[in-house]
Protein backbone atom coordinates (compact mmCIF):
# COMPACT_ATOMS: atom_id res chain seq x y z
CA UNK A 1 0.00 0.00 0.00
CA UNK A 2 1.22 3.68 -0.54
CA UNK A 3 2.71 5.41 2.55
CA UNK A 4 0.97 7.83 3.71
CA UNK A 5 3.82 10.46 2.95
CA UNK A 6 2.91 10.07 -0.52
CA UNK A 7 -0.90 9.95 -0.14
CA UNK A 8 -3.17 12.54 -1.50
CA UNK A 9 -6.62 13.51 -0.32
CA UNK A 10 -10.00 15.35 -1.46
CA UNK A 11 -12.77 16.66 0.47
CA UNK A 12 -15.70 18.20 -0.72
CA UNK A 13 -17.98 20.06 1.82
CA UNK A 14 -21.58 20.22 1.63
CA UNK A 15 -24.01 22.92 3.77
CA UNK A 16 -23.24 25.28 6.75
CA UNK A 17 -20.39 27.01 8.17
CA UNK A 18 -19.99 24.42 10.08
CA UNK A 19 -19.71 21.88 8.02
CA UNK A 20 -16.62 24.17 6.20
CA UNK A 21 -14.51 24.39 9.50
CA UNK A 22 -15.64 20.82 10.35
CA UNK A 23 -13.60 20.33 6.56
CA UNK A 24 -10.60 22.53 7.66
CA UNK A 25 -10.30 20.64 11.19
CA UNK A 26 -10.39 17.10 9.02
CA UNK A 27 -7.80 18.54 6.26
CA UNK A 28 -5.57 19.75 9.04
CA UNK A 29 -5.48 16.38 10.54
CA UNK A 30 -4.59 14.66 7.23
CA UNK A 31 -2.06 17.15 6.47
CA UNK A 32 -0.43 16.33 9.95
CA UNK A 33 -0.53 12.66 9.18
CA UNK A 34 1.38 12.98 6.11
CA UNK A 35 -1.47 13.31 3.58
CA UNK A 36 -1.35 16.16 0.88
CA UNK A 37 -4.92 18.20 -0.19
CA UNK A 38 -5.36 17.83 -4.42
CA UNK A 39 -8.04 19.95 -6.35
CA UNK A 40 -9.90 16.73 -7.37
CA UNK A 41 -11.99 13.73 -6.76
CA UNK A 42 -9.84 11.90 -9.87
CA UNK A 43 -6.32 12.21 -8.59
CA UNK A 44 -6.93 12.11 -4.93
CA UNK A 45 -6.17 8.15 -2.86
CA UNK A 46 -8.19 9.92 -0.52
CA UNK A 47 -12.02 11.07 -1.22
CA UNK A 48 -14.17 12.48 1.71
CA UNK A 49 -17.24 14.02 0.74
CA UNK A 50 -18.63 16.02 4.08
CA UNK A 51 -22.46 16.09 3.58
CA UNK A 52 -25.52 17.98 5.35
CA UNK A 53 -28.63 16.53 6.02
CA UNK A 54 -30.64 19.84 7.05
CA UNK A 55 -33.18 18.86 4.24
CA UNK A 56 -33.98 16.25 1.90
CA UNK A 57 -32.11 17.84 -1.70
CA UNK A 58 -28.85 18.69 0.44
CA UNK A 59 -28.82 14.65 1.15
CA UNK A 60 -30.24 13.67 -2.74
CA UNK A 61 -27.30 16.12 -4.14
CA UNK A 62 -24.89 13.64 -1.82
CA UNK A 63 -26.77 10.17 -2.92
CA UNK A 64 -26.09 11.69 -6.52
CA UNK A 65 -22.53 13.13 -6.08
CA UNK A 66 -21.11 9.53 -5.01
CA UNK A 67 -22.53 8.01 -7.63
CA UNK A 68 -20.44 10.28 -9.97
CA UNK A 69 -17.40 9.56 -7.81
CA UNK A 70 -18.11 5.66 -7.92
CA UNK A 71 -16.66 6.06 -11.79
CA UNK A 72 -13.75 8.65 -11.50
CA UNK A 73 -12.15 6.86 -8.32
CA UNK A 74 -8.84 5.87 -9.00
CA UNK A 75 -7.95 2.36 -8.71
CA UNK A 76 -7.20 1.90 -4.49
CA UNK A 77 -8.60 4.74 -3.89
CA UNK A 78 -10.83 5.18 -0.68
CA UNK A 79 -14.69 7.13 -0.18
CA UNK A 80 -15.45 8.40 2.81
CA UNK A 81 -18.96 10.44 3.78
CA UNK A 82 -18.44 12.52 7.24
CA UNK A 83 -20.51 14.97 8.73
CA UNK A 84 -23.89 15.21 9.13
CA UNK A 85 -25.74 13.17 7.11
CA UNK A 86 -23.24 10.30 7.94
CA UNK A 87 -24.00 10.79 11.72
CA UNK A 88 -27.87 10.42 10.43
CA UNK A 89 -27.59 7.19 8.54
CA UNK A 90 -24.71 5.82 9.68
CA UNK A 91 -23.99 2.10 8.54
CA UNK A 92 -27.06 2.43 5.93
CA UNK A 93 -24.65 4.33 3.57
CA UNK A 94 -22.05 1.62 3.70
CA UNK A 95 -25.23 -0.43 2.87
CA UNK A 96 -26.74 1.48 0.27
CA UNK A 97 -23.45 2.09 -1.61
CA UNK A 98 -20.63 -0.60 -1.86
CA UNK A 99 -17.92 1.90 -2.80
CA UNK A 100 -17.90 3.99 0.46
CA UNK A 101 -15.73 1.94 2.80
CA UNK A 102 -15.75 5.09 5.73
CA UNK A 103 -18.87 6.47 7.01
CA UNK A 104 -17.78 9.09 10.18
CA UNK A 105 -19.83 11.51 12.10
CA UNK A 106 -18.97 15.19 12.95
CA UNK A 107 -17.42 14.10 16.87
CA UNK A 108 -15.17 11.62 14.80
CA UNK A 109 -12.88 12.91 13.14
CA UNK A 110 -9.87 12.31 15.87
CA UNK A 111 -9.56 8.90 14.62
CA UNK A 112 -9.28 10.02 11.27
CA UNK A 113 -6.04 9.06 9.91
CA UNK A 114 -6.47 5.65 11.83
CA UNK A 115 -9.93 5.51 10.09
CA UNK A 116 -8.46 5.95 7.02
CA UNK A 117 -5.60 3.97 7.02
CA UNK A 118 -7.91 0.99 7.71
CA UNK A 119 -10.27 1.44 5.06
CA UNK A 120 -7.65 1.58 3.06
CA UNK A 121 -6.07 -1.70 3.56
CA UNK A 122 -9.97 -3.08 3.39
CA UNK A 123 -12.01 -2.02 6.21
CA UNK A 124 -15.26 -0.75 6.09
CA UNK A 125 -15.86 1.43 9.12
CA UNK A 126 -19.07 3.34 10.70
CA UNK A 127 -18.17 5.83 13.19
CA UNK A 128 -20.58 7.75 14.66
CA UNK A 129 -20.35 7.74 18.17
CA UNK A 130 -21.18 11.27 20.07
CA UNK A 131 -18.34 12.83 22.23
CA UNK A 132 -19.67 15.65 24.45
CA UNK A 133 -16.29 16.98 25.29
CA UNK A 134 -14.47 17.09 21.95
CA UNK A 135 -13.79 20.47 20.36
CA UNK A 136 -10.42 19.21 18.71
CA UNK A 137 -8.49 21.97 20.67
CA UNK A 138 -5.02 19.95 19.65
CA UNK A 139 -6.44 20.08 15.83
CA UNK A 140 -4.77 22.70 13.61
CA UNK A 141 -6.98 23.50 11.11
CA UNK A 142 -6.42 24.38 7.28
CA UNK A 143 -7.86 27.29 5.89
CA UNK A 144 -9.63 27.42 3.12
CA UNK A 145 -9.91 31.24 3.22
CA UNK A 146 -7.20 33.47 3.56
CA UNK A 147 -9.15 36.52 4.38
CA UNK A 148 -11.09 35.61 7.37
CA UNK A 149 -11.65 32.49 9.70
CA UNK A 150 -14.03 30.44 10.98
CA UNK A 151 -14.15 29.42 14.63
CA UNK A 152 -16.46 26.95 15.64
CA UNK A 153 -17.21 28.05 19.53
CA UNK A 154 -19.93 26.02 20.12
CA UNK A 155 -21.18 22.43 18.87
CA UNK A 156 -24.61 20.40 19.16
CA UNK A 157 -28.06 22.18 20.15
CA UNK A 158 -30.52 21.68 23.05
CA UNK A 159 -33.87 23.97 21.41
CA UNK A 160 -35.33 21.24 19.03
CA UNK A 161 -37.29 23.28 16.83
CA UNK A 162 -40.19 20.21 15.86
CA UNK A 163 -38.51 20.46 12.09
CA UNK A 164 -34.74 20.45 12.90
CA UNK A 165 -32.49 17.16 12.88
CA UNK A 166 -29.15 19.15 14.08
CA UNK A 167 -29.99 17.52 17.41
CA UNK A 168 -29.76 14.46 16.39
CA UNK A 169 -26.97 14.93 14.19
CA UNK A 170 -24.39 17.14 15.88
CA UNK A 171 -25.99 16.08 19.29
CA UNK A 172 -26.67 18.59 22.65
CA UNK A 173 -24.69 21.87 23.06
CA UNK A 174 -21.72 22.69 24.54
CA UNK A 175 -19.17 25.22 24.44
CA UNK A 176 -15.63 25.59 23.88
CA UNK A 177 -13.96 27.16 27.02
CA UNK A 178 -13.39 31.15 26.23
CA UNK A 179 -9.28 30.91 26.60
CA UNK A 180 -8.97 28.90 23.69
CA UNK A 181 -11.45 30.42 22.09
CA UNK A 182 -9.40 33.20 22.04
CA UNK A 183 -5.76 31.50 21.52
CA UNK A 184 -7.11 30.34 18.15
CA UNK A 185 -8.14 34.23 17.26
CA UNK A 186 -4.30 35.12 17.96
CA UNK A 187 -3.44 32.47 15.58
CA UNK A 188 -5.86 33.73 13.47
CA UNK A 189 -4.15 37.26 13.25
CA UNK A 190 -0.82 35.68 12.78
CA UNK A 191 -1.90 33.93 9.70
CA UNK A 192 -2.73 37.41 8.01
CA UNK A 193 -6.28 37.29 9.12
CA UNK A 194 -7.88 39.91 10.72
CA UNK A 195 -11.58 38.85 10.45
CA UNK A 196 -13.31 35.99 12.31
CA UNK A 197 -17.08 34.70 12.03
CA UNK A 198 -18.02 32.32 15.68
CA UNK A 199 -19.83 29.65 15.28
CA UNK A 200 -22.28 27.75 16.88
CA UNK A 201 -26.03 26.11 16.30
CA UNK A 202 -27.79 28.72 18.27
CA UNK A 203 -24.25 31.03 19.31
CA UNK A 204 -25.47 33.86 21.65
CA UNK A 205 -26.50 31.17 24.13
CA UNK A 206 -22.88 30.15 24.36
CA UNK A 207 -21.85 29.86 28.18
CA UNK A 208 -17.94 27.52 28.71
CA UNK A 209 -19.56 27.19 32.15
CA UNK A 210 -18.37 30.62 33.98
CA UNK A 211 -18.50 33.20 30.87
CA UNK A 212 -21.13 33.58 28.31
CA UNK A 213 -21.28 35.10 25.20
CA UNK A 214 -21.34 38.63 25.88
CA UNK A 215 -17.70 38.03 28.00
CA UNK A 216 -16.89 35.81 24.46
CA UNK A 217 -17.07 38.75 22.07
CA UNK A 218 -15.52 41.16 24.24
CA UNK A 219 -12.48 38.98 24.94
CA UNK A 220 -12.29 37.82 20.67
CA UNK A 221 -13.08 41.84 20.20
CA UNK A 222 -10.06 42.80 22.18
CA UNK A 223 -7.57 40.64 20.27
CA UNK A 224 -4.95 42.60 18.96
CA UNK A 225 -5.06 42.85 15.25
CA UNK A 226 -8.57 41.59 14.75
CA UNK A 227 -10.80 44.25 12.80
CA UNK A 228 -14.08 42.58 12.05
CA UNK A 229 -16.10 39.88 14.63
CA UNK A 230 -19.16 38.63 13.22
CA UNK A 231 -21.33 35.29 14.36
CA UNK A 232 -23.71 33.38 13.40
CA UNK A 233 -26.24 32.03 13.78
CA UNK A 234 -27.52 33.26 16.99
CA UNK A 235 -31.16 32.62 18.27
CA UNK A 236 -33.86 35.57 19.33
CA UNK A 237 -34.48 34.49 22.89
CA UNK A 238 -30.48 34.71 23.68
CA UNK A 239 -30.07 37.86 23.03
CA UNK A 240 -29.54 39.54 26.81
CA UNK A 241 -28.92 42.68 27.34
CA UNK A 242 -25.54 41.74 28.35
CA UNK A 243 -24.72 40.13 24.96
CA UNK A 244 -26.51 43.37 22.61
CA UNK A 245 -24.12 45.69 25.26
CA UNK A 246 -20.98 43.52 24.31
CA UNK A 247 -22.07 44.10 20.72
CA UNK A 248 -22.58 47.71 20.36
CA UNK A 249 -19.47 48.42 22.84
CA UNK A 250 -17.32 46.12 20.92
CA UNK A 251 -15.74 47.82 18.13
CA UNK A 252 -14.82 45.36 15.89
CA UNK A 253 -18.41 43.45 16.22
CA UNK A 254 -20.41 44.36 12.74
CA UNK A 255 -23.13 46.10 11.88
CA UNK A 256 -24.77 42.90 11.02
CA UNK A 257 -27.07 39.94 12.26
CA UNK A 258 -28.39 36.80 10.71
CA UNK A 259 -31.41 36.33 12.80
CA UNK A 260 -33.46 33.70 12.00
CA UNK A 261 -36.63 34.16 11.71
CA UNK A 262 -38.50 31.01 10.15
CA UNK A 263 -41.95 32.29 10.15
CA UNK A 264 -44.29 35.53 10.70
CA UNK A 265 -46.63 33.33 12.23
CA UNK A 266 -47.01 32.85 16.51
CA UNK A 267 -49.30 29.97 15.36
CA UNK A 268 -46.70 28.14 13.21
CA UNK A 269 -44.29 29.45 15.37
CA UNK A 270 -45.45 27.90 18.41
CA UNK A 271 -45.89 24.34 15.97
CA UNK A 272 -42.15 24.60 15.10
CA UNK A 273 -41.48 25.21 18.26
CA UNK A 274 -39.29 28.25 17.88
CA UNK A 275 -40.08 29.48 21.41
CA UNK A 276 -40.87 33.36 20.40
CA UNK A 277 -43.99 34.86 19.81
CA UNK A 278 -44.05 37.22 16.37
CA UNK A 279 -44.16 40.08 18.54
CA UNK A 280 -41.13 38.83 20.20
CA UNK A 281 -39.12 38.49 17.23
CA UNK A 282 -39.61 42.34 16.70
CA UNK A 283 -38.73 43.27 20.01
CA UNK A 284 -35.12 42.07 19.58
CA UNK A 285 -35.27 43.48 16.56
CA UNK A 286 -35.94 46.42 17.72
CA UNK A 287 -33.27 46.32 20.75
CA UNK A 288 -30.69 45.05 18.34
CA UNK A 289 -31.43 48.26 15.92
CA UNK A 290 -31.74 50.46 18.75
CA UNK A 291 -28.68 49.56 20.47
CA UNK A 292 -26.73 49.54 16.88
CA UNK A 293 -27.10 52.33 14.54
CA UNK A 294 -27.11 50.46 10.80
CA UNK A 295 -27.59 47.22 11.78
CA UNK A 296 -28.54 44.69 8.96
CA UNK A 297 -30.68 42.24 9.89
CA UNK A 298 -30.48 39.19 7.34
CA UNK A 299 -32.85 35.85 8.38
CA UNK A 300 -33.90 32.57 7.40
CA UNK A 301 -37.85 31.69 6.53
CA UNK A 302 -39.66 28.19 5.80
CA UNK A 303 -42.98 28.30 3.79
CA UNK A 304 -45.45 25.15 3.71
CA UNK A 305 -44.28 23.86 7.18
CA UNK A 306 -47.33 21.51 8.16
CA UNK A 307 -50.82 23.24 9.22
CA UNK A 308 -49.50 26.68 7.93
CA UNK A 309 -52.45 28.19 6.22
CA UNK A 310 -52.56 31.51 3.02
CA UNK A 311 -53.58 33.48 6.84
CA UNK A 312 -50.45 32.44 8.47
CA UNK A 313 -48.15 33.16 4.96
CA UNK A 314 -49.63 36.40 5.04
CA UNK A 315 -48.38 36.99 8.23
CA UNK A 316 -44.86 35.98 7.37
CA UNK A 317 -45.18 38.26 4.30
CA UNK A 318 -45.96 41.27 6.21
CA UNK A 319 -43.63 40.19 8.81
CA UNK A 320 -40.43 40.45 6.31
CA UNK A 321 -41.95 43.65 5.12
CA UNK A 322 -42.12 45.51 8.75
CA UNK A 323 -38.57 44.03 9.52
CA UNK A 324 -37.14 45.40 6.68
CA UNK A 325 -34.47 42.32 5.77
CA UNK A 326 -31.41 43.22 3.56
CA UNK A 327 -31.37 39.85 2.70
CA UNK A 328 -32.81 35.90 3.43
CA UNK A 329 -32.59 32.94 2.77
CA UNK A 330 -35.54 30.97 2.06
CA UNK A 331 -36.52 27.29 1.81
CA UNK A 332 -39.91 24.86 1.17
CA UNK A 333 -40.67 22.60 4.45
CA UNK A 334 -38.52 19.57 4.11
CA UNK A 335 -39.59 16.80 6.58
CA UNK A 336 -36.81 14.80 8.33
CA UNK A 337 -37.30 11.42 9.27
CA UNK A 338 -36.55 11.84 13.67
CA UNK A 339 -38.04 14.95 13.92
CA UNK A 340 -41.01 15.32 16.14
CA UNK A 341 -42.58 17.51 12.69
CA UNK A 342 -43.16 14.17 11.63
CA UNK A 343 -45.87 13.13 14.15
CA UNK A 344 -47.85 15.91 12.86
CA UNK A 345 -51.15 14.55 10.92
CA UNK A 346 -51.22 13.57 7.05
CA UNK A 347 -54.16 15.78 6.66
CA UNK A 348 -52.02 18.87 7.69
CA UNK A 349 -48.84 18.52 5.02
CA UNK A 350 -49.21 21.64 2.25
CA UNK A 351 -48.87 20.20 -0.72
CA UNK A 352 -45.71 20.64 -2.72
CA UNK A 353 -47.70 23.30 -5.33
CA UNK A 354 -48.61 25.30 -2.80
CA UNK A 355 -45.37 25.40 -0.80
CA UNK A 356 -43.31 26.31 -4.43
CA UNK A 357 -46.13 29.15 -5.51
CA UNK A 358 -45.48 30.40 -1.60
CA UNK A 359 -41.78 30.22 -1.46
CA UNK A 360 -41.88 32.19 -5.06
CA UNK A 361 -44.07 35.35 -3.59
CA UNK A 362 -41.91 35.21 -0.67
CA UNK A 363 -38.54 35.42 -2.54
CA UNK A 364 -40.23 38.39 -4.72
CA UNK A 365 -41.48 40.13 -1.50
CA UNK A 366 -37.66 39.45 0.04
CA UNK A 367 -36.22 40.93 -3.01
CA UNK A 368 -38.63 43.98 -3.67
CA UNK A 369 -37.46 45.23 0.05
CA UNK A 370 -34.03 44.56 -0.50
CA UNK A 371 -34.06 46.26 -4.08
CA UNK A 372 -35.51 49.30 -2.10
CA UNK A 373 -33.03 49.23 0.47
CA UNK A 374 -30.38 49.13 -1.71
CA UNK A 375 -31.31 51.88 -3.91
CA UNK A 376 -31.75 54.39 -1.17
CA UNK A 377 -27.73 53.54 -0.34
CA UNK A 378 -26.08 54.62 -3.47
CA UNK A 379 -23.77 57.26 -3.11
CA UNK A 380 -22.60 55.87 0.18
CA UNK A 381 -19.12 55.14 1.22
CA UNK A 382 -18.40 51.99 2.98
CA UNK A 383 -15.02 50.49 4.35
CA UNK A 384 -14.49 47.19 2.65
CA UNK A 385 -12.58 44.32 2.42
CA UNK A 386 -11.08 42.73 -0.52
CA UNK A 387 -12.23 39.05 -0.03
CA UNK A 388 -11.93 37.50 -3.61
CA UNK A 389 -12.20 37.43 -7.54
CA UNK A 390 -15.45 38.25 -9.00
CA UNK A 391 -16.76 35.93 -11.38
CA UNK A 392 -16.46 38.30 -14.02
CA UNK A 393 -12.69 38.58 -15.05
CA UNK A 394 -10.85 41.87 -13.51
CA UNK A 395 -12.99 42.52 -10.83
CA UNK A 396 -12.83 41.72 -7.23
CA UNK A 397 -15.78 40.76 -4.44
CA UNK A 398 -16.02 42.74 -1.04
CA UNK A 399 -17.90 42.95 2.13
CA UNK A 400 -18.90 45.88 3.61
CA UNK A 401 -19.11 45.47 7.90
CA UNK A 402 -22.95 45.47 7.08
CA UNK A 403 -22.42 42.47 4.92
CA UNK A 404 -23.16 44.32 1.40
CA UNK A 405 -21.82 42.55 -1.46
CA UNK A 406 -19.57 45.01 -3.03
CA UNK A 407 -17.92 44.32 -6.42
CA UNK A 408 -14.95 46.78 -7.96
CA UNK A 409 -12.14 46.65 -9.94
CA UNK A 410 -8.96 45.79 -8.93
CA UNK A 411 -5.77 43.29 -9.07
CA UNK A 412 -5.89 40.37 -7.03
CA UNK A 413 -3.03 41.62 -5.00
CA UNK A 414 -5.59 43.47 -3.23
CA UNK A 415 -7.06 40.52 -1.99
CA UNK A 416 -7.31 40.81 1.93
CA UNK A 417 -7.04 44.83 1.87
CA UNK A 418 -9.77 46.75 3.17
CA UNK A 419 -10.91 50.30 1.40
CA UNK A 420 -13.15 52.88 1.09
CA UNK A 421 -15.63 52.54 -1.90
CA UNK A 422 -18.69 54.99 -2.79
CA UNK A 423 -21.33 52.54 -3.57
CA UNK A 424 -21.98 53.11 -7.35
CA UNK A 425 -24.71 50.94 -8.43
CA UNK A 426 -26.99 48.04 -7.44
CA UNK A 427 -28.45 44.96 -9.10
CA UNK A 428 -30.85 44.58 -6.71
CA UNK A 429 -28.52 42.17 -4.18
CA UNK A 430 -25.44 43.29 -5.37
CA UNK A 431 -23.64 46.70 -5.49
CA UNK A 432 -20.81 48.13 -7.61
CA UNK A 433 -18.20 50.64 -6.29
CA UNK A 434 -15.28 52.69 -7.22
CA UNK A 435 -12.57 53.63 -5.09
CA UNK A 436 -12.29 57.05 -2.92
CA UNK A 437 -9.13 57.05 -1.32
CA UNK A 438 -5.78 54.70 -1.63
CA UNK A 439 -6.56 51.31 -0.26
CA UNK A 440 -5.32 50.24 3.36
CA UNK A 441 -3.16 47.26 2.74
CA UNK A 442 -3.30 44.34 4.85
CA UNK A 443 -1.17 41.45 4.53
CA UNK A 444 -2.45 38.11 4.05
CA UNK A 445 -1.32 35.13 4.57
CA UNK A 446 -0.15 32.36 1.41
Amino acid sequence: MTSPTQSTVYIETYGCQMNVSDSELMLGKLEASGYRSVDAPESADVILVNTCAIREHAEQRVIGRLGEMKSKMKVGAVLGVTGCMAQRLGPQILERASHVSLVIGPDGYRSLPLLVENARRGARTSSTNFDLEEHYEDFTPRRFDKVKAWIPVQRGCDYRCTYCIVPTTRGPERSRKLDDVVRETRNIVDEGMSEVVLLGQTVNSYNDGTRDFADLLRAVGAVDGIRRLRFTSPHPNDFSDRVISAMAETDAVCEHVHLPMQSGSTRVLKRMLRRYTREKYFECVERLRSAIPRLSVTTDVIVGFPGETEEDFDETLSAVREVGFEDAFTFKFSLREGTPATRFPASETVSDETSSDRLARLIETVRAGVRDSNLRQLGQRREVLIEKEARRGGLLQGRTRDFKTVIVPGETTMIGSYATVELTGTTGSTFTGSFVRERASLPVAV
